[in-house]
């Protein structure tokens, strides 16, 4: 084993113990994407995948981690919407289960999640857009962390990955395993910020075109012909829609986002839906167009949810040599740093 090598299996020992997996690698939970056969190679190949439930039933997700069982012996994760209106079902659906860790994205856990999921045992994993709200999330009881900056595909945050880091990492990492995520694409910027005291890392655009991903052909087309400044945040047209913005690449869809806004405010203009209603048709647009794109490969009218660090993504190849790639150009960067 290279000095490097040594080095990175110490700096990840901490998220591979809290992952149970070889690396300390979670895969992003996509919508659409993040299915059995991605997170089964993703854990297959020493890493930690994770289920997009996102809008599933209760009943679809018990049988996407059944198909997720079947494929691999290893330890995954399953990622819960807060806002999902059967948010306790499906926690229920992972007791089921025995699946050892749950994150939850889009908010604060509401009120007696983060009881009924820690009941079973699970682990808790949830995103921390802001120094405050993590230590909230650690006083609460949360397991780790995810820190997502805005260079992220899907939904985002206003603020960059490397200034998240530099302002969580050294008031909380010493009290939770912390992941940091949004527009990593290289082993060196892995290590860095195991460098900097994170646990390990999250990335999402570095597996959609993964061979053993299910994503169209159109869809990892659209990834590998794309540069960085192509995936685009979306736009808020009206203040009282509290829109989260969304990255993804530029396409004729981006102009159809913006309409649904107009259609959706002047809806509540007329008094004709209430704001939570409102609400609720933005994120089932994103996921209707999202569906469109990945699965029915309409690249054009379709989300192509991506990160900034799509312009990295060159080629379809197996989970198993995106990972290797990864930790060989880890350790090779934290190798010079010994030198």
């Amino acid at each position: 084993m290279t000095i490097g090598q040594e080095r990175l299996e110490r700096r990840m020992a901490r998220g591979c113990e809290f992952l149970g997996s070889e690396v300390a690698i979670l895969g992003g939970a996509m919508s659409w994407v993040s299915e059995r056969n991605l997170v089964a190679a993703i854990s297959n190949a020493g890493g930690f995948g994770v289920i997009a439930c996102g809008a599933m039933t209760p009943e679809l997700l018990d049988a996407e981690i059944a198909g997720t069982k079947a494929l691999t012996g290893k330890p995954f994760g399953v990622n819960l919407i807060t806002m999902h209106p059967q948010l306790f079902d499906l926690i229920a659906v992972c007791a089921k289960h025995d699946v050892g860790h749950v994150v939850l994205a889009g908010g604060l856990p509401p009120a007696g999640s983060l009881e009924a999921i820690k009941a079973n045992g699970a682990k808790l994993i949830c995103f921390a857009p802001a120094l405050a709200l993590a230590k909230k999330l650690i006083r609460s009881g949360v397991d780790a962390l995810v820190i997502e900056g805005m260079e992220a595909g899907g939904h985002i945050g206003p603020v960059s990955t490397s200034v998240l880091a530099q302002e969580i990492l050294p008031a909380v990492a010493a009290d939770v395993p912390v992941f940091v995520a949004g527009g990593i694409g290289r082993g060196e910027a892995i290590a860095g910020y195991l460098d900097m005291g994170a646990a390990g890392v999250q990335l999402g655009t570095r597996f959609v075109c993964a061979s053993e991903s299910i994503a169209h052909a159109n869809f990892k087309k659209a990834f590998i012909r794309a540069s960085a400044r192509d995936a685009v945040a979306s736009v808020q047209i009206d203040a009282r829609l509290p829109v989260i913005p969304v990255r993804a690449l530029k396409n004729a869809s981006t102009e159809l986002f913006t309409a649904k806004q107009r259609e959706v405010a002047q809806a509540l203009d007329a008094g004709k839906v209430e704001m939570a209603e409102a609400q609720l048709q933005i994120e089932h647009y994103w996921a209707g167009a999202l569906r469109r794109a990945v699965v029915d490969g309409d690249v054009e009218h379709g989300s192509l949810m991506a990160g900034q660090s799509v312009g990295m993504v060159s080629k379809e190849e197996p989970v198993a040599d995106i990972i290797a790639t990864l930790m060989a150009e880890a350790a090779h960067a934290l190798e010079k740093r010994a030198a």
